[in-house]
């Protein structure tokens, strides 16, 4: 690990867990903290485990009788009159439904996304990595998409409220940041970046370019909806062109970026049809804005990303391999370049996995079903991209 990057994790991470049969699951975690393991970029004397968040922290962004219903009816046997508010707060849905020792797991995730907020924003690191963080859905009020408090917000807020600082915020998974924009959306000094699968195909239905923020934060909020079957070039060519117009105009402080990696080709939950190219690429892109712009201060967080075993840990992997100048990222950033897995991970892990396991950090998509109306939806995207930043 180098002096300027800290890996952020707590054990109570791996409590966030709806039930056995949602894709929601915190053994994706462990597949990528054993991968950095395997190839020796981090070590457990490496993470900095966070305090749990506290009420006030949470109250950040959430109502306190939100945070009392998450409580509530986080315990074994919720009293019968919290159980009757359960609907109230979307916390009995099928995407969103409450367990026992949700709220101190949620906490534990929070707590780990303001310490990463916390140790940039007062020089101690220069970038810092939570992995279990990325909740993006939750609001004030309620929990939503598989999110019961949205870690993002919370910690965004405590840049603004304890530093003053102007925050850009890039959310790239596949479905909209929909809690973090709305929780922002009439700030000016809080910008919202979001590219994602368009919200008329795909939860949470928002996203649209014509979102662009209110009162004092209008043209504070940028989107920018991909077509279904976007392929890698078109997802990073609008991905970059849009972020580094974005970048220049807003000129943050600190950037708080999401890596939800569920815009890839297996994930079961998009129709989005990338490869892991682009999860080696936006962090480069990324960590190249944060030397420009914000004099290094970086946080990134983790997200959505429902093939656990195939994608996940190779793109959350890659986000600190990036964040670290770690040899394995430098040599992915060269054309033609791939790298085999270790094959220690690999060994350990492919007899569970309901799909035969990679081999290498990056795809081979030689073989991959051509996409129909390719030309299409590359010109639908570069489209959707000049509206999002025609006011840059």
């Amino acid at each position: 690990m180098t002096a300027n990057a800290v890996f952020i994790h707590h054990p109570g991470s791996a409590r966030y867990q709806f039930n056995e049969s949602h894709p929601f699951d915190p053994q994706r975690i462990t597949l990528s903290l054993d991968l950095l393991h395997k190839v020796g970029a981090l070590s457990p004397g490496d993470l900095i485990v966070p305090e749990t968040a506290a009420d006030d922290i949470i109250a950040l962004i959430h109502r306190q009788d939100y945070i009392d219903a998450v409580r509530q009816l986080s315990k074994d046997e919720p009293p019968a009159e919290w159980l009757q508010q359960a609907d109230r707060y979307g916390l009995r849905t099928e995407d969103t439904p409450f367990f026992p020792g949700m709220h101190n797991a949620a906490a534990a995730i929070a707590g780990g996304s303001v310490l990463a907020a916390d140790l940039v924003m007062s020089g101690q690191a220069q970038h810092a990595y939570h992995m279990a963080g990325g909740l993006h859905h939750a609001f004030p009020g309620h929990g939503s998409g598989f999110c019961i408090y949205n870690d993002a917000a919370i910690a965004i807020e405590q840049i603004r409220h304890r530093y003053g600082a102007r925050v850009l915020y890039i959310d790239t998974d596949v479905h909209h940041g929909d809690g973090v924009q709305w929780s922002f959306y009439t700030d000016p000094d809080i910008c919202t970046y979001s590219i994602h699968e368009t919200g008329k195909y795909l939860f949470p239905g928002t996203g649209f370019v014509y979102e662009r923020g209110n009162e004092h934060g209008l043209g504070a909020t940028v989107n920018v909806p991909v077509e279904p079957y976007t392929e890698d070039d078109s997802w990073l060519e609008s991905f970059e062109h849009s972020i580094t117009k974005v970048a220049a105009a807003f000129k943050p402080d600190i950037i708080v970026s999401q890596h939800g990696c569920d815009a890839h080709a297996f994930d079961p939950l998009s129709h989005i049809h990338c490869s892991m190219r682009i999860y080696q690429a936006m962090p480069a892109i990324i960590h190249k804005l944060a030397h420009q712009f914000t004099n290094g201060r970086w946080v990134a967080v983790g997200g959505g990303g429902y093939d656990i075993w195939r994608v996940v840990p190779r793109a959350w992997a890659l986000v600190w391999l990036e964040m670290t100048d770690h040899p394995i990222a430098s040599r992915l950033a060269l054309p033609g370049v791939n790298e085999a897995l270790p094959a220690s991970w690999v060994d350990r892990w492919h007899s569970l996995s309901p799909d035969p396991l990679p081999s290498y950090w990056l795809d081979d998509t030689s073989g991959w079903m051509a996409i129909p109306r390719r030309s299409e939806i590359e010109e639908r995207n570069r489209h959707t991209v000049k509206l999002a930043v025609q006011e840059m």
